[in-house]
């Protein structure tokens, strides 16, 4: 949930850097009339409204104006008319994030790029795909199985997000464990920067020369610009997978077996654990099967080489076992492989059966860590009186803790709260991250300074500052107060340490 005052905070920031009066989404709209459709230029409330969150729910601005662009083209003319009215703009893609990073600006025009799906190509010859922004991640691996690869990224929503949307929060997904996060995945990207420029950066060579600014952009939640075609890698089909599930008594047993595993050298394609309340929570919502009275389920997937599968098939079957797990079965065909999945990726969705509010967390820590911050996640629990269910990506530590609570009791929305930044807290204290793949956005900023001090702030606006001098590029999102370009900075005494070193700091 949003803490109370949050989203009226981002809907309402609208300083520039200078002090000059910004313009309005009206004038963009006057200056798209004539070059864009008008039924691609949304400013009916009920349609609008449509558009107030992204899949953080408890967050809802709704913007000045909606422009469902059809092309590229359209993107940069709208980006333009922002830049020259100095006018805030938000991309959209799917809307299926869960941090509010597409938290549209109330004062500001939200640029939907869902529209772009052209998948320009698929190259077998070079394990290269290009595609529009708007494409959806499952069907770039849809396109590339027939002639024997696929677009190894995966969140949970692959069958809704854009490829946009993983390129903007750098997403992962059960598979990042051994194929990496989308960041691994992209060569070059067609972009429209903050000014309305269209440039393009990287190249699809393996390695392109000068800074790495497909780096610096796959990440940044929208603040340095609008992504609208990719050429993105692909990956060989593997020649066997195999799925297999586990049941244990307690997360501690599931993790120390995970441990175990990763010890013994054999990387998995994944590792996921879930927990009790998780597991009675999918099996309310898709009936997966999972074993009764399980404290955890081990959801673990091999792939690769035929004879390598099958050596380390019987490595973690082993592992398992001696970690005391009382039931461990392999998926025997594709079915059965994705009634395994099914439980773990309909997660998030299914513990609305067990709860009618929750907040979505997503905290990292080192795989070691996993025994302690697990224990300690159940103490506040009890402490707290507010129940927590836990599914993780094991593998990496990437915690998804969902903190169940029913916002009409008084003060449980406010235990929620505090139970969700305690767990946070831990990560960090632990070693960790307070994102592991759902980015920033709206709902964690204020959780930035708990990681890094002011300069480490400052120096990381820096990079911002260079892309969206006027600060117009999805402002309000990952940093928690106005600072540096395009927004009021706090006073510093004395020069900023980076000036020394000849670094204009805008």
């Amino acid at each position: 949930m949003a803490p109370e005052g949050e989203a009226e905070r981002i809907a309402q920031q609208t300083p520039s850097a200078d002090g000059q009066p910004r313009g309005t989404a009206r004038q963009v709209l006057e200056d798209l009339r004539g070059s864009i459709p008008e039924h691609l230029l949304l400013t009916d409330p009920a349609q609008l409204t449509t558009y107030e969150c992204d899949g953080l729910a408890a967050y809802r601005v709704t913007p000045a104006l909606v422009v469902l662009a059809d092309t590229a083209e359209q993107v940069a003319a709208t980006v333009r008319s922002c830049a020259t009215h100095r006018v805030p703009f938000v991309a959209r893609g799917s809307g299926t994030g869960l941090s509010g990073g597409a938290l549209p600006h109330a004062e500001g025009v939200l640029v939907v790029t869902s529209r772009l799906r052209t998948l320009h190509e698929v190259r077998p010859q070079d394990q290269r795909a290009v595609v529009d922004t708007g494409v959806i991640n499952l069907q770039v691996s849809k396109a590339a199985g027939p002639v024997g690869y696929y677009f190894a990224p995966d969140p949970s929503s692959q069958q809704i997000c854009s490829v946009g949307g993983n390129v903007a929060e750098n997403s992962g997904g059960a598979h990042c464990l051994k194929y990496g996060f989308t960041s691994g995945h992209v060569l070059s990207l067609d972009l429209v920067t903050p000014t309305g420029a269209e440039v393009t950066i990287g190249t699809e060579a393996p390695d392109a020369p000068g800074y790495d600014l497909v780096g610096a952009f796959v990440g940044s939640e929208g603040t340095l610009g609008i992504a609208t075609r990719a050429v993105v890698r692909l990956t060989r089909l593997p020649e066997e997978v195999r799925t297999v599930l586990a049941g244990f008594e307690t997360t501690d047993q599931a993790g120390a077996a995970t441990s175990a595993i990763i010890a013994a050298g054999i990387v998995p394609a994944a590792i996921e654990i879930m927990d009790a309340l998780a597991i009675e929570a999918a099996e309310a919502a898709v009936s997966c099967g999972y074993p009764q009275g399980a404290g955890a389920v081990l959801v673990v997937e091999l792939d690769g080489a035929a004879q390598e599968v099958a050596h380390e098939y019987a490595a973690v079957e082993a592992i398992c076992q001696q970690e005391g797990c009382f039931e461990f079965r392999m998926a025997t065909d594709a079915t059965e492989r994705a009634e395994i999945w099914k439980g773990r990726k309909s997660a998030f969705a299914a513990v609305g059966r067990i709860s009618p509010d929750y907040i979505v967390q997503d905290g990292v820590v080192p795989r070691t860590s996993l025994p302690a911050v697990l224990r300690r996640m159940s103490e506040i629990s009890a402490e707290r009186g507010v129940r927590v269910a836990n599914v993780f990506h094991a593998g990496d530590g990437n915690l998804h803790p969902l903190v169940l609570f029913d916002a009409s009791e008084e003060g449980a929305t406010k235990r929620a709260e505090e139970v969700s930044g305690m767990i946070l807290d831990l990560c960090i204290e632990h070693g960790g991250s307070i994102t592991g793949e759902h980015g920033v956005g709206s709902d964690k900023a204020r959780y930035m300074p708990r990681m890094f001090t002011d300069d480490d702030l400052d120096t990381m606006q820096l990079v911002r500052c260079a892309f969206d001098p006027d600060g117009i590029a999805n402002p309000g999102k990952i940093y928690p107060t106005p600072r540096l370009c395009g927004e009021r900075p706090r006073v510093r005494q004395g020069a900023h340490p980076m000036t020394g070193d000849g670094v204009e700091v805008f």
